[in-house]
């Protein structure tokens, strides 16, 4: 007679890896009212008691998701960025490291971007505060430079503007696997950087009708 299935054990930390790359992939198709604990037990390859049994109910198994991939993406810009590098090159190695997240593991940031700023019952503010304060940080080292000092609300503003555009086009990235990460960081530098050059010299733009 066929003896019964056996089944690998593998360590808790490791399988609770699976479970939630197989949930960001299923959270990322379907959203998270649509996907299920079925499902998402059939793409991990395991059964639906043991999900609950290691992560819990839907909503905690989705929470779970949201800070694995948020924590993923703010350790790829911290990573690359160290605190002696040109300002130029510490925003270069911090949009490099954000679009080589999006590129990456583009379930991830839909989960992030889409699904849990969707009316979902998650505060990301927490993770986009930090980020903006990591930006707002090299911001801060660009004007010290140049032996200037800025005000904290326009380094934040600045920053604020800098994420929100990473952010946008990172979501056109998540949509298009052809595109080049790096020439996307490369685009929204040359697009920022410029600007914030003239500004470091200090040169303000004013109305033609001023």
């Amino acid at each position: 007679m066929p003896g019964r299935p056996t089944f690998k054990r593998l360590p808790r930390a490791v399988r609770e890896q699976q479970m939630l790359d197989a949930a960001v992939r299923v959270f990322s198709r379907r959203g998270f009212h649509e996907a299920s604990m079925d499902e998402i037990a059939d793409e991990a390859g395991i059964s639906k008691p043991m999900v609950y049994a290691y992560l819990g109910s839907k909503d905690d198994l989705f929470r779970a998701c949201v800070n694995r991939e948020g924590t993923r993406l703010l350790e790829s810009i911290v990573a690359v960025v160290a605190d002696d590098l040109p300002a130029d090159e510490q925003l270069w190695r911090g949009l490099r490291g954000f679009f080589g997240f999006v590129g990456a593991h583009r379930d991830g940031w839909a989960v992030l971007y889409r699904q849990a700023r969707s009316g979902q019952p998650y505060d990301l503010a927490t993770l986009r505060t930090r980020i903006v304060e990591v930006v707002a940080g090299m911001l801060r080292s660009a004007v010290e430079s140049q032996s200037r000092q800025a005000r904290d609300e326009d380094l934040t503003a600045s920053a604020y503007a800098l994420v929100g555009a990473a952010e946008s086009i990172a979501d056109w990235l998540a949509d298009h696997p052809e595109a080049d990460p790096d020439r996307s960081a490369a685009r929204l530098m040359n697009f920022s950087w410029l600007g914030a050059r003239q500004l470091l010299q200090g040169e303000l733009w004013q109305p033609s009708s001023a």
